[in-house]
């Protein structure tokens, strides 16, 4: 563990509510930074991926009824 975790860690109880969330969204925006580098690529590539599978007939698409009864159990 790093000192500068240590030191937040061991005086994390020291702020105030709004001071953790604004150290929160700190640390989340640092990780969205680390994070970002072409996403809107990534995804464009991914998004040609999966069309051209469905066109392939690689995979078979589901209908939002289909998805539906997946994720309910019904």
């Amino acid at each position: 563990m790093s000192d500068a975790l240590k030191i937040m860690l061991d005086n994390i109880d020291a702020l105030s509510t709004k001071e953790k969330a604004v150290a929160a969204h700190c640390l989340l925006s640092s990780l969205d930074a680390e994070n970002s580098t072409d996403i809107e690529g990534k995804w464009l590539q991914l998004a040609e991926t999966r069309t051209k599978e469905l066109q392939d007939n690689q995979v078979k698409g589901l209908t939002w009824e289909e998805m539906k009864k997946d994720i309910t159990g019904q």
